[in-house]
């Protein structure tokens, strides 16, 4: 199946690369490889994904200063990790990684806004000075990767309402939101009170 070219809403060409076995502490999941041109994404499947029953998911944007640096200005780390462990749980699901850091602003400039948020600035508003908007990401990718891996329905682990939006205007249907928190400390209180307040996140369940 390598080199297959798929096709975003947006006209952004993205082609499937390669799979390979993913040895975890969870268990053995499957890393499949998709070049989208101006960006690589990946997606992670754990047992078999095919059928009609809906797939539990998460949709996860890279977070270099989370997920690989073990930071607790946020709780990327954590819920990744707790996905991972989920969707082993379960015997069946996927992880879609998609490189969008910053929520979608890149690294360097989220050095930066986290360099404006210790003077003060919460997250949204070090994104907006520095000309961004508060959540830059397109989940227009989902929906290639999704189709290639022959999943149309998914039980959804997020506690962010926008994912759950994307997910219908791109045809990919909901079945259950299912809560996600994992990684609240005294660091990142801030943050997640922020998410909450100003970017509609339904924390506290």
């Amino acid at each position: 199946m390598s080199g297959n070219l798929l096709v975003m809403k947006k006209e952004t060409k993205v082609r499937f690369v390669a799979s390979t076995r993913l040895p975890t502490q969870w268990g053995v999941f499957h890393l499949h490889g998709f070049d989208a041109g101006n960006n690589e994404h990946v997606a992670l499947t754990y047992g078999d994904v095919s059928g009609e029953a809906p797939v539990l998911a998460r949709i996860h944007s890279e977070c270099l200063t989370g997920d690989a640096l073990f930071s607790q200005r946020c709780d990327c780390g954590e819920q990744l990790a707790a996905a991972m462990a989920a969707i082993a749980a379960e015997g069946r699901g996927v992880i879609l990684y998609l490189r969008q850091e910053g929520r979608g602003i890149g690294l360097l400039n989220k050095i930066r806004a986290y360099a404006l948020q210790d003077i003060g600035l919460d997250t949204v508003d070090a994104n907006e000075q520095l000309g961004f908007a508060a959540d830059g990401r397109d989940y227009g990718i989902c929906k290639p990767m999704l189709d290639h891996l022959g999943i149309k329905r998914l039980r959804l682990m997020t506690n962010n309402p926008r994912k759950i939006d994307a997910m219908k205007k791109i045809g990919i249907e909901v079945t259950e939101r299912v809560p996600h928190q994992a990684g609240a400390c005294a660091t990142n209180a801030h943050y997640l009170a922020t998410k909450a307040s100003r970017l509609g996140h339904m924390l506290g369940e």
